[in-house]
């Protein structure tokens, strides 16, 4: 169906998935939480929803080309198909991720509705090069977002990579508070020396055009 409205098959016009269909569909993966949660307090109750910024986040919006959207729910979701080897192009390059030879740092958030951490651990079997899977507690928002200062929350490391997710987390230790310090730790071990960032934006060629974010995220479809 999303494919005839959006998609352009069949001779239809091509169209635009709006940034709040694709909210409303992440939203009701977990109805009671993120959807009747707020009709009850909101709706039936009249309370004003309590401030929380996280939900500033949530609610950016983005619109999607149709034809793209509905060509990577096909291809990547539906048929599986971005783990085969040569099987997608793109701009006539066939992808295989087994080639991409770099160090690669994977997390998964432990009750993420959107990227089960499971399945973000299958990225493991996939890729090459030296791999590090960190697993975080929380969603999928709230498990990123997690400044150490706060101490909140906590993580779990395993330097093996068995075949099975289960496996991994049944040999892996949990740590108290944000994954962030493991990360920068892992990055300073893949990064070259520290440089002094630069005291201006651009250069004699590309000279800056206006201060960030720029106009196009101000812009409405």
């Amino acid at each position: 169906m999303r494919e005839a409205t959006l998609g352009g098959t069949s001779g239809a016009p091509c169209g635009l998935l709006r940034g709040v269909e694709l909210a409303n569909t992440f939203s009701f993966l977990r109805p009671n939480d993120l959807v009747w949660n707020y009709v009850v307090d909101n709706y039936l109750k009249g309370n004003t929803p309590v401030p929380f910024d996280l939900l500033f986040w949530n609610g950016d919006a983005t619109n999607l080309p149709g034809p793209w959207y509905c060509w990577y729910l096909r291809h990547t979701y539906l048929q599986d198909e971005l783990k085969v080897p040569g099987k997608l192009t793109v701009c006539n390059e066939p992808v295989d991720l087994g080639a991409i030879d770099v160090p690669t740092y994977i997390y998964g958030s432990r009750e993420d509705h959107i990227v089960p951490w499971t399945a973000a651990y299958s990225s493991t079997a996939l890729l090459n090069n030296k791999l590090r899977f960190v697993l975080g507690a929380s969603g999928h928002i709230a498990g990123v977002i997690n400044p150490p200062a706060k101490n909140k929350r906590s993580h779990w490391t395993n330097d093996a990579l068995p075949a099975s997710a289960h496996d991994w987390l049944a040999g892996a230790e949990e740590h108290r508070g944000s994954w962030w310090p493991d990360w920068m730790a892992w990055l300073g071990k893949q990064a070259g020396a520290k440089r002094a960032a630069p005291t201006g934006y651009g250069n004699a060629r590309f000279a800056a055009i206006e201060p960030a974010p720029g106009r196009y995220v101000k812009a409405k479809a």
